[in-house]
């Protein structure tokens, strides 16, 4: 997820502390779609859509605090 941004990626996980909330609640929810798109764990057509839905929000929400942080730098 967004390559070109990982070296700033990693400076604000460490001093952002919204932002690495963000990005530890996106890895959790690509893991558990993962998992039911394995089988692993059950969940409705209609459930993994929240999910990935969810999953999407945080990721603009990171995305533009990295645009942010970049225009600042």
């Amino acid at each position: 997820m967004f390559p070109e941004y990982r070296d700033l990626i990693t400076q604000l996980k460490t001093t952002d502390r919204h932002f690495l909330n963000l990005f530890d609640k996106h890895n959790t929810l690509d893991q558990q779609i993962k998992n039911i798109e394995s089988h692993i764990e059950h969940a409705t057509h209609e459930e993994v859509e929240v999910l990935k839905k969810q999953k999407l929000l945080l990721k603009d929400q990171m995305y533009a605090i990295l645009q942010k942080a970049e225009s600042t730098a």
